[in-house]
Protein backbone atom coordinates (compact mmCIF):
# COMPACT_ATOMS: atom_id res chain seq x y z
CA UNK A 1 0.00 0.00 0.00
CA UNK A 2 1.22 3.68 -0.50
CA UNK A 3 1.73 4.59 3.03
CA UNK A 4 3.29 8.09 4.09
CA UNK A 5 5.10 9.34 6.89
CA UNK A 6 2.82 12.45 7.65
CA UNK A 7 -0.57 9.96 7.26
CA UNK A 8 -2.87 10.17 10.75
CA UNK A 9 -5.90 8.93 9.42
CA UNK A 10 -7.72 7.96 6.47
CA UNK A 11 -11.54 7.05 5.25
CA UNK A 12 -11.50 3.63 4.26
CA UNK A 13 -13.73 1.23 2.30
CA UNK A 14 -12.84 -2.27 0.75
CA UNK A 15 -10.47 -2.43 -1.61
CA UNK A 16 -9.76 -5.16 -4.40
CA UNK A 17 -6.46 -5.78 -6.39
CA UNK A 18 -5.21 -6.81 -9.99
CA UNK A 19 -1.60 -7.27 -11.21
CA UNK A 20 -0.19 -4.73 -12.79
CA UNK A 21 3.27 -4.85 -14.17
CA UNK A 22 5.93 -2.85 -12.24
CA UNK A 23 8.14 -0.23 -13.03
CA UNK A 24 11.66 -0.07 -10.54
CA UNK A 25 12.14 3.47 -9.22
CA UNK A 26 14.87 5.78 -9.89
CA UNK A 27 17.53 6.44 -6.86
CA UNK A 28 19.27 9.50 -6.73
CA UNK A 29 22.58 9.72 -7.67
CA UNK A 30 24.53 8.99 -4.60
CA UNK A 31 25.68 12.27 -2.39
CA UNK A 32 22.90 14.28 -4.08
CA UNK A 33 20.80 15.53 -1.53
CA UNK A 34 17.40 14.08 -0.56
CA UNK A 35 14.84 15.50 -2.63
CA UNK A 36 12.21 18.06 -1.26
CA UNK A 37 8.71 19.45 -2.41
CA UNK A 38 8.48 21.33 -5.52
CA UNK A 39 8.59 24.74 -4.92
CA UNK A 40 5.40 26.62 -4.00
CA UNK A 41 3.83 23.20 -3.71
CA UNK A 42 0.05 23.05 -1.25
CA UNK A 43 -0.41 20.47 1.06
CA UNK A 44 -2.37 17.60 0.35
CA UNK A 45 -3.93 14.66 0.73
CA UNK A 46 -3.62 11.18 -0.88
CA UNK A 47 -6.48 9.05 -2.36
CA UNK A 48 -5.65 5.35 -2.94
CA UNK A 49 -7.66 3.33 -5.39
CA UNK A 50 -6.75 -0.53 -7.29
CA UNK A 51 -4.05 0.13 -10.40
CA UNK A 52 -7.24 -1.06 -12.83
CA UNK A 53 -9.39 1.23 -11.26
CA UNK A 54 -7.20 3.99 -11.14
CA UNK A 55 -5.42 3.51 -14.09
CA UNK A 56 -8.83 3.54 -16.55
CA UNK A 57 -10.42 6.95 -13.95
CA UNK A 58 -6.59 8.48 -15.03
CA UNK A 59 -7.57 7.65 -18.60
CA UNK A 60 -11.14 9.11 -18.31
CA UNK A 61 -9.16 12.04 -16.81
CA UNK A 62 -7.06 12.59 -19.21
CA UNK A 63 -9.67 12.74 -22.09
CA UNK A 64 -12.07 15.12 -20.38
CA UNK A 65 -12.39 18.50 -21.59
CA UNK A 66 -10.68 19.43 -18.23
CA UNK A 67 -7.21 17.79 -18.36
CA UNK A 68 -6.48 20.11 -15.33
CA UNK A 69 -8.54 18.03 -13.45
CA UNK A 70 -5.34 15.48 -12.63
CA UNK A 71 -2.33 16.32 -10.83
CA UNK A 72 0.23 13.82 -9.85
CA UNK A 73 -0.46 10.10 -9.49
CA UNK A 74 1.60 7.29 -7.59
CA UNK A 75 1.94 3.71 -8.99
CA UNK A 76 2.66 1.98 -6.08
CA UNK A 77 3.61 -1.44 -8.21
CA UNK A 78 4.31 -4.15 -5.64
CA UNK A 79 0.95 -3.33 -4.08
CA UNK A 80 -1.24 -2.55 -7.40
CA UNK A 81 -2.26 0.69 -6.04
CA UNK A 82 -2.08 4.26 -7.53
CA UNK A 83 -2.17 7.03 -5.31
CA UNK A 84 -3.88 10.29 -6.68
CA UNK A 85 -3.03 13.67 -4.86
CA UNK A 86 -6.13 15.72 -3.95
CA UNK A 87 -6.34 19.08 -2.33
CA UNK A 88 -6.28 18.80 1.48
CA UNK A 89 -9.26 18.32 3.52
CA UNK A 90 -10.73 15.79 0.78
CA UNK A 91 -10.43 12.87 3.35
CA UNK A 92 -13.08 14.49 5.72
CA UNK A 93 -15.44 13.72 3.47
CA UNK A 94 -14.37 10.89 1.21
CA UNK A 95 -16.55 8.19 0.95
CA UNK A 96 -16.20 6.44 -2.15
CA UNK A 97 -16.25 2.39 -2.26
CA UNK A 98 -13.08 1.16 -3.13
CA UNK A 99 -10.84 3.41 -2.32
CA UNK A 100 -9.38 4.96 0.92
CA UNK A 101 -8.55 8.73 1.32
CA UNK A 102 -5.58 9.33 3.81
CA UNK A 103 -5.48 12.60 5.26
CA UNK A 104 -1.95 14.71 6.49
CA UNK A 105 -1.57 15.79 9.83
CA UNK A 106 -1.85 19.58 9.47
CA UNK A 107 2.10 19.93 8.82
CA UNK A 108 1.00 18.93 5.32
CA UNK A 109 2.40 16.49 2.37
CA UNK A 110 3.97 18.79 0.02
CA UNK A 111 4.43 17.39 -3.67
CA UNK A 112 7.62 16.22 -3.74
CA UNK A 113 10.33 15.86 -6.66
CA UNK A 114 10.39 12.28 -5.97
CA UNK A 115 8.01 9.41 -4.74
CA UNK A 116 7.31 9.66 -1.48
CA UNK A 117 6.65 6.02 -0.67
CA UNK A 118 9.25 3.24 -0.69
CA UNK A 119 8.80 1.33 -4.06
CA UNK A 120 6.67 3.76 -5.69
CA UNK A 121 7.19 5.55 -8.97
CA UNK A 122 5.22 8.41 -10.33
CA UNK A 123 2.93 7.34 -13.40
CA UNK A 124 2.10 11.15 -13.91
CA UNK A 125 4.69 13.26 -11.86
CA UNK A 126 4.40 16.67 -10.87
CA UNK A 127 5.33 19.71 -13.16
CA UNK A 128 7.99 21.57 -11.90
CA UNK A 129 5.88 24.86 -12.97
CA UNK A 130 2.73 23.37 -11.97
CA UNK A 131 1.62 22.43 -8.45
CA UNK A 132 -1.78 21.76 -9.24
CA UNK A 133 -3.36 18.19 -7.42
CA UNK A 134 -6.69 16.60 -8.45
CA UNK A 135 -9.51 17.66 -8.71
CA UNK A 136 -11.81 15.29 -5.92
CA UNK A 137 -15.05 15.84 -7.56
CA UNK A 138 -13.66 15.36 -10.91
CA UNK A 139 -11.89 12.30 -9.77
CA UNK A 140 -15.41 10.69 -7.77
CA UNK A 141 -17.01 11.12 -11.27
CA UNK A 142 -13.89 9.57 -13.12
CA UNK A 143 -13.76 6.28 -10.58
CA UNK A 144 -17.39 6.00 -10.70
CA UNK A 145 -17.07 5.69 -14.46
CA UNK A 146 -14.49 3.57 -14.48
CA UNK A 147 -16.08 1.08 -11.69
CA UNK A 148 -18.88 0.60 -14.53
CA UNK A 149 -16.55 0.41 -17.03
CA UNK A 150 -15.00 -2.43 -15.55
CA UNK A 151 -17.95 -3.93 -14.51
CA UNK A 152 -19.28 -3.97 -17.57
CA UNK A 153 -16.33 -5.34 -19.09
CA UNK A 154 -16.00 -8.19 -16.46
CA UNK A 155 -19.57 -9.01 -16.95
CA UNK A 156 -19.17 -10.09 -21.21
CA UNK A 157 -16.67 -12.82 -20.26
Amino acid sequence: MLHLDTATGSRTTATTATKTATTAPTAPAEGAPAPGPLPGAEPCDLVTVPARQGLEAVDILRRGADQEAVGPVLHDGPCAVLGFLVPPGTAEAWDVPGSACTRTDGRGLRIPAEPPVSGGVWLLPPAHDNTQVTDPAALRAALDQAARLIEAADNCR
